[in-house]
């Protein structure tokens, strides 16, 4: 199949691209290199997904953003390869691409993530997350892509009360601008299944960590600051928790997705992809402080509004459907991420 993969320089999409050329698929990637952080991370990550590493410090010779993507554009095409700069909120781009293209399937996993930059810009949370996924969608209508999987997340079950969070739960209780972002596409990619047949599986990623994990999230940032003898900061009591969900489980997750959908028709399905085993912040740290045989200084500050007290994803309807079976339990995932982190320095 030929199947567009956004956000295909980022942490997850280029893990998938990886995945997917390895499975024999042609892939569409489409990034921006939004400067949430460093455009030079994500052109290694498009390097290392594509095994052309050893182009990186030429890249990384030029000196403006635009002539760094450039020359990774010449190095990186190729016939079951294409690599598209663009923004998802450029409508006419996006199409561009649908009209240069016989799409088969969309993965969508471009988007401003993060809970907390988006209490600072929600207006732009809602312009990128929602307004590009509309682009997307309007395109597979015009042009008879029916295939679709949607990036959705945990945040959406708010300070859900009862464990294991289920896709049947009410979620109409965000408590961030991300999370309420995340909601509405769910929401409209049951509309384009109604209206369009448009067959739909969002996925609820459950807070994916291991090698590429941007640098600002919790886990490489613990990593990176201890190892520099730096504080970390801990919001809270270390009391909340998270379902931890290593990066292979989460694409083994997707990539039985893309068979399932190639294979069924009339489906829109909402589902948990998570490891099923919350961990607490406080347990999180001890694990790194042991894999990497240091202690961690920590910093306690103030719980941070929109962040929820615990994730927890039930994995049943995952298992029944597509045959879901995470294998990395947290202690080997975290190993492998500071083996990963090292290599790299």
């Amino acid at each position: 199949m030929k199947i567009i993969v956004t956000g295909a320089a980022g942490f997850i999409g280029s893990h998938l691209v990886e995945k997917l050329l390895g499975l024999g698929h042609s892939i569409v990637g489409i990034d921006n290199f939004h400067d949430f952080y460093s455009e030079n991370i994500k052109i290694k990550n498009v390097l290392e997904s594509l095994n052309k590493v050893e182009h990186l410090e030429n890249i990384l010779l030029e000196k403006t953003k635009e002539s760094k993507i450039n020359t990774l554009l010449q190095i990186t095409n190729s016939d079951c390869y294409s690599l598209e700069y663009c923004d998802l909120k450029d409508s006419e781009k996006v199409e561009e691409i649908f009209k240069k293209y016989k799409i088969d399937m969309v993965i969508n996993l471009a988007g401003l993530a993060g809970v907390r930059p988006s209490l600072e810009n929600p207006l732009e949370y809602e312009k990128v997350n929602v307004g590009g996924y509309l682009n997307l969608l309007e395109c597979c209508k015009k042009y008879n892509t029916i295939k679709f999987i949607q990036a959705s997340s945990s945040s959406i079950y708010g300070d859900n009360k009862v464990v294991p969070f289920k896709e049947t739960d009410i979620v109409d209780f965000a408590i961030s601008p991300y999370a309420a972002t995340k909601k509405s596409c769910e929401v409209f990619g049951h509309v384009y299944y109604k209206l369009y047949n448009i067959d739909t599986l969002q996925f609820r990623f459950f807070t994916v960590y291991g090698p590429r994990q941007r640098p600002d999230l919790a886990i490489h940032k613990f990593i990176d600051k201890i190892l520099k003898d730096e504080n970390i900061p801990v919001f809270g009591d270390g009391e909340t928790y998270r379902d931890y969900t290593y990066i292979d489980d989460i694409i083994d997750g997707v990539i039985k997705g893309v068979n399932y959908l190639n294979k069924n028709k009339n489906v829109y399905e909402i589902i948990n992809l998570g490891e099923s085993d919350a961990i607490s912040l406080n347990n999180m740290i001890e694990v790194i402080e042991k894999t990497l045989n240091k202690k961690a200084v920590i910093d306690r500050l103030p719980m941070q509004p929109g962040d929820v007290k615990r994730t927890f994803a039930s994995i049943d309807k995952a298992k029944d459907i597509l045959g879901y079976n995470p294998s990395t339990k947290f202690e080997n995932g975290i190993q492998k991420f500071v083996k990963w982190y090292l290599g790299g320095k």
